[in-house]
């Protein structure tokens, strides 16, 4: 069985999980508890950048990141992919896959600075950095809302983005990123019905 190391709070692990249940593959991972931020998490040995999600094959082999993971996963199964076969869907869909790591990314940076460093320590022109970068993405996930671009096939792009702003109402619920977003809104409000979504939303 492949072992995941896994933290409940992380998007990116969540995006792991989604995928594995939307190909089947959720039953064929062991999900390992680990806390990147423990100096006694064995986490690093399979990961020594010490980040999640790691996974580690039943041979031994590591591998690393959402990104890859999730490719490697897509690549298991005979179903429908997720990761677009070469063309104009497989680069619309890793652009938002991008952009919703990236969204995912500035908000962790946040949380980061809100909740791990020490008071004295925190640097408002970082936080007021990665807020930009959250709104600035969410208007760009707006306007392809509104073109239909998140429409159609589920792809690790639109699953992607519907990830990131389940990460924005679990650590940004003051954000009320819905308010001035109207077509994302909707968009989402359906996407977070899927199963795999509504299964793995953080509490």
């Amino acid at each position: 069985m492949m072992q995941l190391a896994y933290s409940g709070t992380s998007p990116f692990v969540r995006k792991v999980t989604v995928l594995a249940i939307e190909t089947g593959q959720h039953a064929k991972l062991k999900r390992v508890d680990s806390n990147p931020w423990s100096d006694d998490d064995p986490l690093p040995a399979t990961n020594p950048v010490g980040r999640v999600p790691a996974l580690t094959l039943e041979d031994g082999t590591g591998l690393s990141g959402s990104q890859l993971i999730c490719e490697y996963l897509d690549a298991q199964h005979i179903g429908s992919k997720l990761f677009p076969a070469a063309g104009p869907a497989r680069w619309q869909a890793l652009n938002q896959q991008y952009l919703a790591d990236g969204l995912m990314e500035a908000g962790v940076a946040g949380v980061v600075e809100r909740l791990r460093r020490p008071e004295p320590y925190r640097w408002a022109d970082w936080v007021k950095r990665q807020q930009s970068k959250i709104e600035r993405t969410l208007d760009a996930l707006e306007a392809q809302a509104k073109a239909g671009q998140l429409g159609g096939p589920i792809t690790i792009g639109t699953l992607s983005v519907a990830i990131a702003l389940g990460y924005m109402d679990f650590r940004y619920a003051d954000l009320d990123w819905r308010k001035s977003r109207p077509a994302l809104a909707a968009w989402e409000a359906v996407m977070a019905e899927r199963p795999s979504l509504a299964q793995t939303r953080p509490a």
